[in-house]
């Protein structure tokens, strides 16, 4: 990503910024999407899970510091660059044969529950901007479009409908949309796009303080909030400026109020009180945002949420952003999700309610200590490691961003147990070698786990716009139990 000032920012992300706000503009302004005709030919495959739980390691997970380690190198000075593969040995794991790194000892203890994924591959956008392809891996679009494109969880919410009347059915944990690094582009594909506001996602950045989000607010009681709700229903009924939202943008504004006032009447907000917890259930997912993440997503799960994304938040060269100090870095990470991560898993398992729950871990790219992008691309190098030998330990890490092959880990949702799909190169370049997956055919697995067809397209202003593109998304059918 180039986190350049603005004076000095490429005119690529300028006009990035600049399309992603024409195409805002035109979801506001656009009327209701309607299924297209085509639909019609259309049959939703039989689900496989009735919930989808998506832990995104934003930044860019490395793939060979997590689920796909290759040959490792300690750091010492001197250290030629082109030698580094892994900054960290490998371990067992629970599916015989299959090792990942080193710091992820309770994951490895749940792969035998997991289909992994070490071919998926992302394209060559030119400019490998973190945005652009966060943007692409939630949309299934690369951006920009001339639409506001859906993220996936408003796809699921459109077609599938809540599981649960007053739970919502998209909701976003643990990510910023203001006071943060591009939080512009980070709003772009964390929206429902032309679906409307209703589908859209239900945004509790801080985990400890979910309650909070479906209480009225401090010193109002719940009638006098009502009344305020009524209110409010009136000025956006009477707005003078509603010729700037389409009749469709407005409905669906006041239906997400109603569905907003529906949770907060229900007794089913306790849900979102992590204060409820045992002690024990705390400790065991520890205290940090993602851990609490993890812990919310489980009781939401339980409760009928249909999509639920957890994140360790993307900030620019914070968290997996990893430029300087990238094994320091990814040791702490490692003890932040490592727990999380599988207690999820065992507590989805032990509830009965893995089968039915997909869970995703996914990263916008890759990284490599070498090169950027992919074998022969053009894309600038975002590295501040230059040198072709390693002096100083905080250039130990994989720095630039790889699109050639990265890994997805898959658990329940009808997914195989103990499954391993593709393979990367053992010497560089780690490209995928077998069975690649492209973002389109993972997005077409997802939905067909869900119940939803790849094909699925609505028409927005006239235009066909699909699931996936061109409605070409084919699922990894070998991934299937």
């Amino acid at each position: 990503m180039s986190h350049s000032n603005e004076s000095t920012e490429p005119t690529s992300r300028r006009q990035f910024l600049q399309a992603l706000s024409a195409s805002s503009l035109a979801a506001l302004m656009s009327g209701a999407p309607r299924l297209s005709a085509a639909e019609e030919a259309v049959k939703n495959p039989p689900a496989k899970a009735d919930c989808c739980i998506l832990l995104w390691l934003a930044g860019g997970m490395a793939a060979p510091e997590m689920f796909d380690p290759k040959a490792y190198q300690p750091f010492q000075k001197g250290l030629a660059v082109e030698k580094v593969l892994s900054t960290f040995p490998s371990i067992p794991t629970a599916l015989d044969g299959v090792r990942i790194s080193e710091g992820l000892t309770e994951i490895a203890k749940v792969m035998d529950r997991a289909t992994l994924i070490r071919s998926h591959v992302q394209p060559d956008l030119g400019t490998i901007l973190h945005s652009r392809h966060q943007y692409h891996w939630h949309t299934g679009y690369v951006p920009p479009q001339t639409v506001a494109a859906p993220h996936i969880g408003a796809w699921m919410a459109r077609i599938l409908g809540p599981r649960n009347p007053v739970m919502p059915a998209f909701i976003n944990i643990g990510q910023r949309l203001e006071g943060v690094g591009e939080s512009e582009e980070l709003k772009a594909f964390t929206t429902a796009g032309f679906f409307g506001a209703e589908f859209g996602p239900f945004n509790l950045p801080y985990p400890d303080e979910a309650a909070r989000s479906v209480k009225p607010p401090e010193g109002m009681d719940a009638g006098r909030f009502a009344n305020r709700y009524q209110l409010y229903r009136k000025l956006v009924d009477a707005n003078p400026h509603r010729d700037f939202m389409s009749d469709h943008q407005q409905e669906s504004m006041l239906r997400s109020l109603d569905n907003a006032h529906r949770l907060l009447s229900s007794k089913d907000k306790v849900a979102f009180d992590l204060t409820t917890e045992k002690k024990e259930v705390l400790d065991a997912y520890g205290s940090g945002r993602f851990g609490r993440g993890c812990l919310l997503a489980r009781r939401l799960a339980e409760t009928g949420a249909r999509f639920i994304e957890v994140t360790t938040e993307y900030i620019p060269f914070i968290h997996w952003d990893t430029h300087e100090n990238g094994h320091e870095t990814v040791v702490r990470l490692k003890q932040e999700i490592d727990r999380p991560i599988a207690q999820l898993i065992r507590d989805l398992e032990q509830r009965g309610m893995l089968d039915r729950t997909l869970v995703v871990i996914a990263s916008e790219f890759s990284r490599d200590m070498m090169m950027e992008g992919a074998p022969g691309s053009q894309a600038r190098d975002q590295s501040r490691a230059k040198s072709d030998t390693l002096e100083q330990a905080k250039h130990y890490g994989l720095h630039r961003h790889f699109t050639g092959g990265s890994s997805v880990v898959m658990f329940g949702g009808g997914m195989k147990k103990g499954h391993l799909h593709g393979a990367t190169a053992e010497e560089r370049p780690l490209v995928a070698i077998k069975d690649p997956v492209s973002i389109s055919d993972l997005h077409a697995t997802i939905f067909t786990a869900m119940g939803i067809s790849p094909k699925s397209v609505f028409d927005i202003e006239k235009r066909p716009f699909y699931a996936t593109v061109d409605g070409k998304g084919v699922p990894v059918g070998s991934v299937f139990a």
